[in-house]
Protein backbone atom coordinates (compact mmCIF):
# COMPACT_ATOMS: atom_id res chain seq x y z
CA UNK A 1 0.00 0.00 0.00
CA UNK A 2 1.31 3.46 -0.92
CA UNK A 3 1.91 5.62 2.12
CA UNK A 4 1.59 9.41 2.14
CA UNK A 5 4.70 11.53 2.56
CA UNK A 6 6.01 11.11 6.09
CA UNK A 7 5.81 14.81 6.94
CA UNK A 8 2.16 14.88 5.81
CA UNK A 9 1.05 12.01 8.02
CA UNK A 10 -1.26 12.81 10.91
CA UNK A 11 0.94 11.11 13.49
CA UNK A 12 4.05 12.96 12.30
CA UNK A 13 2.27 16.29 12.51
CA UNK A 14 1.01 15.43 15.99
CA UNK A 15 4.61 14.75 17.00
CA UNK A 16 5.68 18.10 15.54
CA UNK A 17 3.08 19.83 17.71
CA UNK A 18 4.25 17.80 20.70
CA UNK A 19 7.85 18.86 20.07
CA UNK A 20 6.98 22.49 20.82
CA UNK A 21 6.44 21.40 24.42
CA UNK A 22 9.09 18.67 24.62
CA UNK A 23 12.03 20.71 23.38
CA UNK A 24 11.86 22.76 26.57
CA UNK A 25 11.90 19.78 28.92
CA UNK A 26 14.77 19.24 31.31
CA UNK A 27 15.43 15.60 32.09
CA UNK A 28 16.39 16.47 35.66
CA UNK A 29 12.84 17.69 36.16
CA UNK A 30 11.32 14.69 34.38
CA UNK A 31 13.09 12.36 36.81
CA UNK A 32 12.16 14.50 39.81
CA UNK A 33 8.48 14.49 38.85
CA UNK A 34 8.26 10.76 38.16
CA UNK A 35 9.90 8.39 40.69
CA UNK A 36 8.94 5.43 38.47
CA UNK A 37 10.59 6.86 35.35
CA UNK A 38 13.39 4.27 35.23
CA UNK A 39 11.06 1.28 35.48
CA UNK A 40 8.55 2.79 33.07
CA UNK A 41 11.13 3.53 30.38
CA UNK A 42 13.16 0.32 30.46
CA UNK A 43 12.60 -3.30 29.46
CA UNK A 44 14.27 -6.69 29.06
CA UNK A 45 14.30 -8.93 25.98
CA UNK A 46 16.45 -11.85 24.75
CA UNK A 47 18.86 -11.43 27.66
CA UNK A 48 19.40 -7.68 27.12
CA UNK A 49 18.27 -4.80 29.32
CA UNK A 50 17.51 -1.42 27.71
CA UNK A 51 17.18 1.77 29.75
CA UNK A 52 15.87 4.61 27.58
CA UNK A 53 14.71 6.80 30.48
CA UNK A 54 17.51 9.34 29.87
CA UNK A 55 15.80 10.71 26.78
CA UNK A 56 13.55 13.74 26.44
CA UNK A 57 10.35 11.71 26.24
CA UNK A 58 7.28 11.10 28.34
CA UNK A 59 4.40 8.65 28.05
CA UNK A 60 2.66 10.86 25.55
CA UNK A 61 5.79 11.01 23.38
CA UNK A 62 6.04 7.24 23.28
CA UNK A 63 2.32 6.85 22.57
CA UNK A 64 2.55 9.28 19.64
CA UNK A 65 5.64 7.50 18.30
CA UNK A 66 3.89 4.14 18.47
CA UNK A 67 0.92 5.66 16.64
CA UNK A 68 3.33 6.80 13.93
CA UNK A 69 4.78 3.28 13.71
CA UNK A 70 1.30 1.86 13.16
CA UNK A 71 0.44 4.55 10.66
CA UNK A 72 3.64 3.72 8.72
CA UNK A 73 2.70 0.00 8.70
CA UNK A 74 5.69 -1.17 10.76
CA UNK A 75 3.84 -4.30 11.85
CA UNK A 76 2.99 -5.30 8.27
CA UNK A 77 6.54 -4.57 7.10
CA UNK A 78 7.90 -6.63 9.98
CA UNK A 79 5.86 -9.64 8.87
CA UNK A 80 6.97 -9.16 5.27
CA UNK A 81 10.58 -9.26 6.46
CA UNK A 82 10.13 -12.56 8.27
CA UNK A 83 8.09 -14.28 5.57
CA UNK A 84 10.50 -13.62 2.72
CA UNK A 85 8.61 -11.01 0.72
CA UNK A 86 10.82 -9.11 -1.74
CA UNK A 87 11.13 -6.01 0.41
CA UNK A 88 14.42 -5.05 -1.29
CA UNK A 89 12.43 -3.53 -4.12
CA UNK A 90 15.25 -2.07 -6.22
CA UNK A 91 16.95 -5.47 -6.47
CA UNK A 92 13.75 -7.55 -6.34
CA UNK A 93 15.01 -9.64 -3.42
CA UNK A 94 13.95 -10.73 0.01
CA UNK A 95 16.07 -9.74 3.02
CA UNK A 96 16.09 -13.00 4.92
CA UNK A 97 18.98 -12.69 7.34
CA UNK A 98 16.56 -13.77 10.07
CA UNK A 99 16.27 -17.17 8.32
CA UNK A 100 20.01 -17.71 8.85
CA UNK A 101 19.46 -18.10 12.58
CA UNK A 102 16.23 -20.12 12.59
CA UNK A 103 16.44 -23.49 14.38
CA UNK A 104 16.56 -26.63 12.26
CA UNK A 105 12.97 -27.53 13.16
CA UNK A 106 11.59 -24.34 11.62
CA UNK A 107 10.77 -24.44 7.90
CA UNK A 108 10.34 -21.40 5.67
CA UNK A 109 9.21 -21.78 2.07
CA UNK A 110 10.26 -18.99 -0.29
CA UNK A 111 9.68 -19.28 -4.05
CA UNK A 112 9.18 -23.03 -3.64
CA UNK A 113 12.44 -23.61 -1.71
CA UNK A 114 12.77 -24.61 1.93
CA UNK A 115 15.14 -21.85 2.99
CA UNK A 116 15.66 -23.38 6.44
CA UNK A 117 16.82 -26.70 4.99
CA UNK A 118 19.27 -24.92 2.68
CA UNK A 119 20.69 -22.90 5.56
CA UNK A 120 21.24 -25.93 7.77
CA UNK A 121 22.82 -27.91 4.95
CA UNK A 122 25.50 -25.23 4.71
CA UNK A 123 25.82 -25.05 8.50
CA UNK A 124 26.43 -28.80 8.60
CA UNK A 125 29.24 -28.43 6.07
CA UNK A 126 30.72 -25.53 8.06
CA UNK A 127 30.70 -27.66 11.21
CA UNK A 128 32.45 -30.57 9.52
CA UNK A 129 35.15 -28.36 8.04
CA UNK A 130 35.78 -26.19 11.11
CA UNK A 131 35.89 -29.22 13.41
CA UNK A 132 38.66 -30.69 11.26
CA UNK A 133 40.71 -27.49 11.30
CA UNK A 134 40.26 -26.85 15.02
CA UNK A 135 41.08 -30.44 15.99
CA UNK A 136 44.29 -30.43 13.95
CA UNK A 137 43.02 -33.10 11.57
CA UNK A 138 43.18 -30.68 8.64
CA UNK A 139 46.85 -30.33 7.71
CA UNK A 140 48.71 -27.96 5.45
CA UNK A 141 50.74 -29.13 2.47
CA UNK A 142 53.77 -29.97 4.63
CA UNK A 143 51.77 -32.00 7.17
CA UNK A 144 51.50 -29.32 9.84
CA UNK A 145 48.23 -28.18 11.47
CA UNK A 146 46.84 -24.73 10.73
CA UNK A 147 47.91 -21.96 13.09
CA UNK A 148 46.71 -18.83 11.27
CA UNK A 149 43.42 -17.96 9.56
CA UNK A 150 43.37 -15.01 7.13
CA UNK A 151 39.91 -13.77 6.14
CA UNK A 152 40.02 -11.75 2.90
CA UNK A 153 36.85 -9.76 2.30
CA UNK A 154 35.50 -6.22 2.39
CA UNK A 155 32.47 -4.44 3.85
CA UNK A 156 30.20 -6.90 5.60
CA UNK A 157 32.46 -9.79 4.59
CA UNK A 158 35.15 -8.22 6.78
CA UNK A 159 33.49 -6.01 9.40
CA UNK A 160 31.06 -8.68 10.62
CA UNK A 161 33.43 -11.60 11.19
CA UNK A 162 36.21 -9.33 12.44
CA UNK A 163 33.96 -7.62 14.98
CA UNK A 164 32.43 -10.89 16.24
CA UNK A 165 35.76 -12.72 16.43
CA UNK A 166 37.24 -9.90 18.49
CA UNK A 167 34.14 -9.61 20.68
CA UNK A 168 34.27 -13.35 21.46
CA UNK A 169 37.99 -13.31 22.20
CA UNK A 170 37.41 -15.18 25.46
CA UNK A 171 36.07 -18.17 23.48
CA UNK A 172 38.78 -18.38 20.82
CA UNK A 173 40.83 -21.48 20.03
CA UNK A 174 44.26 -21.19 21.71
CA UNK A 175 46.19 -22.40 18.64
CA UNK A 176 44.50 -20.31 15.95
CA UNK A 177 45.47 -16.72 15.28
CA UNK A 178 42.90 -14.68 13.35
CA UNK A 179 43.72 -12.04 10.74
CA UNK A 180 41.42 -9.89 8.61
CA UNK A 181 42.39 -8.17 5.37
CA UNK A 182 40.01 -5.83 3.55
CA UNK A 183 41.77 -2.71 2.34
CA UNK A 184 43.00 -2.64 -1.25
CA UNK A 185 45.95 -0.73 0.20
CA UNK A 186 48.74 -3.32 0.00
CA UNK A 187 50.01 -2.32 3.43
CA UNK A 188 47.02 -4.14 4.94
CA UNK A 189 47.85 -7.49 3.32
CA UNK A 190 51.61 -7.00 3.63
CA UNK A 191 51.35 -6.59 7.40
CA UNK A 192 49.60 -9.96 7.65
CA UNK A 193 51.77 -11.88 5.18
CA UNK A 194 54.95 -10.84 7.00
CA UNK A 195 53.57 -12.37 10.21
CA UNK A 196 52.39 -15.79 8.97
CA UNK A 197 53.92 -18.99 7.60
CA UNK A 198 52.63 -20.39 4.29
CA UNK A 199 52.85 -23.95 5.64
CA UNK A 200 50.36 -23.29 8.44
CA UNK A 201 48.08 -20.55 7.09
CA UNK A 202 44.52 -20.97 5.82
CA UNK A 203 43.04 -18.22 3.66
CA UNK A 204 39.28 -17.60 3.41
CA UNK A 205 38.32 -15.63 0.31
CA UNK A 206 34.90 -14.14 1.02
CA UNK A 207 33.18 -12.82 -2.09
CA UNK A 208 29.74 -13.92 -3.23
CA UNK A 209 30.52 -13.35 -6.91
CA UNK A 210 34.30 -13.89 -6.62
CA UNK A 211 34.68 -10.67 -8.60
CA UNK A 212 34.79 -7.97 -5.89
CA UNK A 213 37.76 -5.87 -6.99
CA UNK A 214 39.40 -5.21 -3.62
CA UNK A 215 38.90 -8.76 -2.36
CA UNK A 216 40.13 -10.43 -5.53
CA UNK A 217 43.24 -8.24 -5.78
CA UNK A 218 44.11 -9.17 -2.20
CA UNK A 219 43.31 -12.83 -2.87
CA UNK A 220 45.45 -12.97 -6.00
CA UNK A 221 48.34 -11.32 -4.15
CA UNK A 222 47.98 -13.81 -1.29
CA UNK A 223 47.92 -16.64 -3.83
CA UNK A 224 51.10 -15.37 -5.51
CA UNK A 225 52.80 -15.05 -2.11
CA UNK A 226 51.79 -18.60 -1.23
CA UNK A 227 53.08 -20.00 -4.54
CA UNK A 228 56.50 -18.52 -3.84
CA UNK A 229 56.99 -21.41 -1.39
CA UNK A 230 54.44 -24.05 -2.40
CA UNK A 231 53.23 -25.84 -5.52
CA UNK A 232 49.94 -25.10 -7.24
CA UNK A 233 48.38 -28.36 -6.07
CA UNK A 234 48.88 -27.20 -2.46
CA UNK A 235 46.41 -24.33 -2.92
CA UNK A 236 43.46 -26.58 -2.07
CA UNK A 237 44.88 -27.19 1.42
CA UNK A 238 45.29 -23.49 2.17
CA UNK A 239 42.53 -21.58 0.35
CA UNK A 240 38.77 -21.92 0.82
CA UNK A 241 35.97 -19.70 -0.46
CA UNK A 242 32.72 -18.23 0.73
CA UNK A 243 31.14 -17.71 -2.66
CA UNK A 244 28.65 -18.94 -5.24
CA UNK A 245 30.91 -18.71 -8.32
CA UNK A 246 32.01 -22.32 -8.75
CA UNK A 247 33.87 -21.77 -12.02
CA UNK A 248 35.92 -18.87 -10.63
CA UNK A 249 36.93 -20.64 -7.45
CA UNK A 250 38.03 -23.73 -9.37
CA UNK A 251 40.11 -21.56 -11.70
CA UNK A 252 41.69 -19.98 -8.62
CA UNK A 253 42.69 -23.43 -7.35
CA UNK A 254 40.11 -23.92 -4.59
CA UNK A 255 38.51 -27.35 -4.18
CA UNK A 256 34.73 -27.09 -4.84
CA UNK A 257 34.18 -29.13 -1.67
CA UNK A 258 35.63 -26.15 0.20
CA UNK A 259 33.29 -23.56 -1.27
CA UNK A 260 30.67 -22.45 1.24
CA UNK A 261 27.73 -20.71 -0.46
CA UNK A 262 25.20 -18.16 0.64
CA UNK A 263 22.26 -16.54 -1.11
CA UNK A 264 21.30 -13.35 -2.90
CA UNK A 265 18.84 -12.58 -0.10
CA UNK A 266 21.77 -12.15 2.29
CA UNK A 267 23.00 -8.55 2.21
CA UNK A 268 26.67 -8.01 3.02
CA UNK A 269 26.09 -6.07 6.22
CA UNK A 270 23.68 -8.78 7.39
CA UNK A 271 25.87 -11.72 6.37
CA UNK A 272 27.87 -12.64 9.48
CA UNK A 273 25.15 -15.19 10.30
CA UNK A 274 25.83 -17.00 7.01
CA UNK A 275 28.91 -18.78 5.66
CA UNK A 276 30.59 -15.35 5.92
CA UNK A 277 30.85 -16.32 9.59
CA UNK A 278 33.20 -19.19 8.68
CA UNK A 279 36.15 -17.40 10.30
CA UNK A 280 34.06 -16.86 13.44
CA UNK A 281 33.26 -20.56 13.61
CA UNK A 282 36.92 -21.46 13.15
CA UNK A 283 37.83 -19.08 15.97
CA UNK A 284 35.21 -20.00 18.57
CA UNK A 285 33.87 -23.38 17.45
CA UNK A 286 30.54 -24.44 16.03
CA UNK A 287 28.88 -24.79 19.44
CA UNK A 288 29.51 -21.14 20.27
CA UNK A 289 28.60 -20.02 16.75
CA UNK A 290 25.29 -21.87 17.21
CA UNK A 291 24.73 -20.00 20.50
CA UNK A 292 25.46 -16.75 18.65
CA UNK A 293 22.74 -17.61 16.12
CA UNK A 294 20.36 -18.63 18.90
CA UNK A 295 20.80 -15.30 20.68
CA UNK A 296 19.86 -13.44 17.51
CA UNK A 297 16.89 -15.74 16.98
CA UNK A 298 15.66 -14.98 20.50
CA UNK A 299 15.64 -11.28 19.61
CA UNK A 300 13.91 -12.11 16.32
CA UNK A 301 11.12 -13.89 18.20
CA UNK A 302 10.68 -10.95 20.55
CA UNK A 303 10.71 -8.41 17.70
CA UNK A 304 8.17 -10.37 15.68
CA UNK A 305 5.70 -11.02 18.51
CA UNK A 306 5.90 -8.27 21.14
CA UNK A 307 3.44 -5.38 20.95
CA UNK A 308 4.99 -2.13 19.79
CA UNK A 309 4.74 -0.53 23.24
CA UNK A 310 6.91 -3.30 24.79
CA UNK A 311 9.04 -4.19 21.77
CA UNK A 312 12.70 -3.45 22.38
CA UNK A 313 13.85 -2.95 18.76
CA UNK A 314 10.77 -0.86 17.96
CA UNK A 315 11.14 1.39 21.00
CA UNK A 316 14.89 1.67 20.38
CA UNK A 317 14.16 2.74 16.79
CA UNK A 318 11.46 5.20 17.82
CA UNK A 319 13.75 6.90 20.35
CA UNK A 320 16.42 7.32 17.67
CA UNK A 321 13.82 8.59 15.21
CA UNK A 322 12.56 11.12 17.79
CA UNK A 323 16.06 12.40 18.49
CA UNK A 324 16.89 12.65 14.78
CA UNK A 325 13.71 14.08 13.30
CA UNK A 326 12.23 16.14 16.11
CA UNK A 327 15.14 17.13 18.35
CA UNK A 328 17.58 17.77 15.50
CA UNK A 329 20.35 15.37 16.54
CA UNK A 330 22.42 14.63 13.44
CA UNK A 331 24.80 12.03 14.82
CA UNK A 332 24.81 9.06 17.19
CA UNK A 333 27.78 7.98 19.28
CA UNK A 334 28.26 4.34 20.27
CA UNK A 335 30.12 3.81 23.54
CA UNK A 336 30.71 0.14 24.40
CA UNK A 337 32.21 -0.24 27.87
CA UNK A 338 33.95 -3.50 26.97
CA UNK A 339 37.27 -3.53 25.15
CA UNK A 340 36.35 -6.64 23.17
CA UNK A 341 33.55 -4.59 21.54
CA UNK A 342 36.06 -2.12 20.14
CA UNK A 343 35.00 -2.88 16.54
CA UNK A 344 31.30 -2.64 17.31
CA UNK A 345 30.97 1.10 16.50
CA UNK A 346 32.58 0.48 13.09
CA UNK A 347 30.22 -2.44 12.49
CA UNK A 348 27.21 -0.26 13.30
CA UNK A 349 28.50 2.51 11.05
CA UNK A 350 28.04 0.22 8.08
CA UNK A 351 24.83 -1.39 9.33
CA UNK A 352 22.98 1.89 9.88
CA UNK A 353 24.59 4.30 7.43
CA UNK A 354 24.71 1.94 4.44
CA UNK A 355 21.16 0.81 5.17
CA UNK A 356 19.48 4.12 5.85
CA UNK A 357 21.79 6.69 4.31
CA UNK A 358 19.18 7.36 1.60
CA UNK A 359 17.40 10.46 0.30
CA UNK A 360 14.52 8.95 -1.68
CA UNK A 361 11.61 6.74 -0.70
CA UNK A 362 10.64 3.38 -2.13
CA UNK A 363 8.77 5.10 -4.96
CA UNK A 364 11.74 7.35 -5.81
CA UNK A 365 10.38 10.58 -4.36
CA UNK A 366 12.40 12.69 -1.91
CA UNK A 367 12.03 11.60 1.71
CA UNK A 368 11.47 15.20 2.74
CA UNK A 369 12.94 14.78 6.25
CA UNK A 370 16.33 13.91 7.72
CA UNK A 371 17.22 10.21 7.58
CA UNK A 372 20.11 8.24 9.11
CA UNK A 373 22.34 10.09 11.58
CA UNK A 374 26.10 9.83 11.34
CA UNK A 375 27.14 6.87 13.52
CA UNK A 376 30.51 6.87 15.22
CA UNK A 377 32.20 6.07 18.52
CA UNK A 378 34.85 4.19 20.45
CA UNK A 379 35.26 2.20 23.62
CA UNK A 380 34.74 3.80 26.99
CA UNK A 381 36.78 4.87 28.83
CA UNK A 382 38.98 5.88 25.88
CA UNK A 383 36.26 8.12 24.47
CA UNK A 384 36.02 10.00 27.75
CA UNK A 385 39.60 11.18 27.31
CA UNK A 386 39.16 12.02 23.63
CA UNK A 387 35.85 13.37 22.31
CA UNK A 388 33.51 13.35 25.32
CA UNK A 389 34.52 16.99 25.84
CA UNK A 390 32.57 17.87 22.70
CA UNK A 391 29.64 15.71 23.71
CA UNK A 392 29.40 17.37 27.13
CA UNK A 393 30.04 21.01 26.26
CA UNK A 394 30.01 21.31 22.47
CA UNK A 395 27.40 23.11 20.43
CA UNK A 396 25.81 19.96 18.97
CA UNK A 397 23.70 17.52 20.95
CA UNK A 398 24.74 13.93 20.20
CA UNK A 399 22.78 11.01 21.67
CA UNK A 400 24.91 8.17 23.03
CA UNK A 401 24.32 4.44 23.31
CA UNK A 402 26.18 3.10 26.35
CA UNK A 403 26.73 -0.67 26.22
CA UNK A 404 27.92 -2.53 29.30
CA UNK A 405 28.40 -6.05 30.67
CA UNK A 406 27.78 -6.89 34.30
CA UNK A 407 30.35 -9.68 34.39
CA UNK A 408 33.85 -9.36 32.88
CA UNK A 409 35.73 -12.01 30.93
CA UNK A 410 38.88 -11.44 32.99
CA UNK A 411 39.81 -11.93 36.65
CA UNK A 412 41.76 -8.73 37.29
CA UNK A 413 40.61 -7.06 40.53
CA UNK A 414 39.09 -3.56 40.67
CA UNK A 415 38.99 -3.00 36.90
CA UNK A 416 35.37 -3.89 36.33
CA UNK A 417 33.99 -1.76 39.15
CA UNK A 418 35.92 1.20 37.74
CA UNK A 419 34.63 0.48 34.25
CA UNK A 420 30.96 0.25 35.24
CA UNK A 421 31.30 3.30 37.49
CA UNK A 422 32.49 5.33 34.52
CA UNK A 423 29.73 4.00 32.28
CA UNK A 424 26.94 4.85 34.71
CA UNK A 425 28.51 8.16 35.76
CA UNK A 426 28.80 9.37 32.18
CA UNK A 427 25.17 8.61 31.40
CA UNK A 428 24.18 10.50 34.56
CA UNK A 429 26.47 13.42 33.74
CA UNK A 430 25.09 13.80 30.24
CA UNK A 431 21.58 13.85 31.65
CA UNK A 432 22.13 16.07 34.71
CA UNK A 433 24.87 18.41 33.61
CA UNK A 434 26.09 20.98 36.13
CA UNK A 435 24.41 24.35 36.70
CA UNK A 436 26.09 27.66 37.37
CA UNK A 437 24.86 27.57 40.98
CA UNK A 438 26.39 24.12 41.48
CA UNK A 439 29.69 25.30 40.01
CA UNK A 440 29.76 28.33 42.29
CA UNK A 441 29.06 26.24 45.38
CA UNK A 442 31.81 23.79 44.42
CA UNK A 443 34.39 26.56 43.83
CA UNK A 444 33.40 28.38 46.99
CA UNK A 445 34.04 25.15 48.88
CA UNK A 446 37.56 25.21 47.45
CA UNK A 447 38.08 28.71 48.89
CA UNK A 448 38.50 30.56 45.60
CA UNK A 449 37.90 34.33 45.59
CA UNK A 450 34.66 35.56 44.03
CA UNK A 451 36.40 37.13 41.04
CA UNK A 452 38.08 33.86 40.10
CA UNK A 453 34.83 31.95 40.63
CA UNK A 454 32.86 34.19 38.25
CA UNK A 455 35.59 33.92 35.63
CA UNK A 456 35.51 30.11 35.82
CA UNK A 457 31.76 29.51 36.02
CA UNK A 458 31.00 29.72 32.26
CA UNK A 459 33.77 27.23 31.51
CA UNK A 460 32.68 24.69 34.11
CA UNK A 461 28.94 24.68 33.41
CA UNK A 462 27.65 21.54 31.68
CA UNK A 463 24.33 22.04 29.87
CA UNK A 464 23.27 18.44 30.47
CA UNK A 465 19.89 17.35 29.11
CA UNK A 466 21.76 15.22 26.57
CA UNK A 467 20.04 11.96 25.62
CA UNK A 468 21.44 8.49 26.04
CA UNK A 469 20.41 4.83 26.13
CA UNK A 470 22.07 2.18 28.25
CA UNK A 471 22.12 -1.45 27.13
CA UNK A 472 23.27 -4.06 29.66
CA UNK A 473 23.95 -7.76 29.33
CA UNK A 474 25.03 -10.19 32.00
CA UNK A 475 28.24 -11.06 30.14
CA UNK A 476 29.59 -10.82 26.61
CA UNK A 477 28.60 -14.34 25.62
CA UNK A 478 27.92 -15.56 22.06
CA UNK A 479 24.17 -15.51 22.72
CA UNK A 480 24.24 -12.00 24.18
CA UNK A 481 26.29 -10.70 21.26
CA UNK A 482 23.86 -12.28 18.80
CA UNK A 483 20.92 -10.61 20.52
CA UNK A 484 22.74 -7.26 20.58
CA UNK A 485 23.47 -7.30 16.85
CA UNK A 486 19.91 -8.39 16.04
CA UNK A 487 18.59 -5.55 18.20
CA UNK A 488 20.45 -3.01 16.08
CA UNK A 489 19.48 -4.76 12.84
CA UNK A 490 15.80 -4.54 13.69
CA UNK A 491 16.15 -0.98 14.94
CA UNK A 492 17.66 -0.05 11.57
CA UNK A 493 14.86 -1.83 9.71
CA UNK A 494 12.12 -0.09 11.70
CA UNK A 495 13.63 3.32 11.10
CA UNK A 496 13.86 2.56 7.38
CA UNK A 497 10.15 1.70 7.37
CA UNK A 498 9.33 4.96 9.16
CA UNK A 499 11.27 6.95 6.58
CA UNK A 500 9.77 4.88 3.75
CA UNK A 501 13.15 3.94 2.29
CA UNK A 502 14.78 0.70 1.15
CA UNK A 503 17.21 -0.33 3.90
CA UNK A 504 18.63 -3.22 1.86
CA UNK A 505 20.27 -1.72 -1.21
CA UNK A 506 23.47 0.35 -1.36
CA UNK A 507 23.70 2.05 -4.73
CA UNK A 508 25.71 4.84 -3.14
CA UNK A 509 28.87 2.72 -3.17
CA UNK A 510 28.76 2.14 -6.93
CA UNK A 511 29.64 5.51 -8.49
CA UNK A 512 33.08 5.82 -6.90
CA UNK A 513 33.90 2.20 -7.74
CA UNK A 514 33.00 2.72 -11.41
CA UNK A 515 35.13 5.85 -11.66
CA UNK A 516 37.99 4.07 -9.90
CA UNK A 517 38.07 1.37 -12.58
CA UNK A 518 38.46 4.04 -15.25
CA UNK A 519 41.17 5.92 -13.37
CA UNK A 520 43.06 2.72 -12.57
CA UNK A 521 43.36 2.09 -16.31
CA UNK A 522 44.54 5.64 -16.83
CA UNK A 523 47.16 5.30 -14.10
CA UNK A 524 48.39 2.15 -15.83
CA UNK A 525 48.79 4.11 -19.05
CA UNK A 526 46.04 2.28 -20.90
CA UNK A 527 44.22 5.50 -21.75
CA UNK A 528 44.56 9.24 -21.33
CA UNK A 529 42.64 11.08 -18.63
CA UNK A 530 40.86 13.48 -20.96
CA UNK A 531 37.32 13.62 -19.61
CA UNK A 532 37.79 14.46 -15.92
CA UNK A 533 37.76 17.83 -14.21
CA UNK A 534 41.05 19.71 -13.97
CA UNK A 535 41.63 18.66 -10.36
CA UNK A 536 41.25 14.93 -11.08
CA UNK A 537 43.35 15.23 -14.24
CA UNK A 538 46.04 17.01 -12.25
CA UNK A 539 46.09 14.39 -9.51
CA UNK A 540 46.36 11.59 -12.08
CA UNK A 541 49.26 13.38 -13.78
CA UNK A 542 51.15 13.79 -10.51
CA UNK A 543 50.64 10.13 -9.64
CA UNK A 544 51.82 8.96 -13.07
CA UNK A 545 54.93 11.12 -12.76
CA UNK A 546 55.93 10.35 -9.18
CA UNK A 547 54.03 7.40 -7.70
CA UNK A 548 55.17 3.77 -7.62
CA UNK A 549 52.29 2.08 -9.43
Amino acid sequence: MHLPALSNSAAYQALQDHTIEAEHWQMRELFAKNPDRFSRFSLTAAGLFLDYSKNRVDQNTMQLLCELARERDVEQAREALFTGEKINTTEHRAALHTALRMPRSQALMVDGDDVGADVHHVLDRIKQFTDRVRSGEWLGYSGKPITDIVNIGIGGSDLGPKMVTLALRAYRHPRLRMHFVSNVDGHDLDAVLTSVNAETTLFIVASKTFTTMETMLNAQSARAWFLNTAAVDALARHFVAVSTNLEAIQSFGIDPDNMFPFWDWVGGRYSVWSAIGLSVTLAVGFEHFSAFLAGAHAMDLHFRSAPLERNMPVLFALIGFWNRNFLGCNSLSIAPYHQDLSCFPAYLRQLEMESNGKRVTLDGSPVGVATCPIVWGDCGTNGQHAYFQLLHQGTDVTPIDFIGCLQPSHKLPQHHAALLANCFAQSEAFMRGKTGAEVRAELQGQGLPDSDIEALVPHKVFPGNRPSNTILMDALTPAALGALIALYEHKTFVQGVLWGINSFDQWGVELGKALARTIQGELAGQSRPDDHDSSTNGLIAIAKAKATL
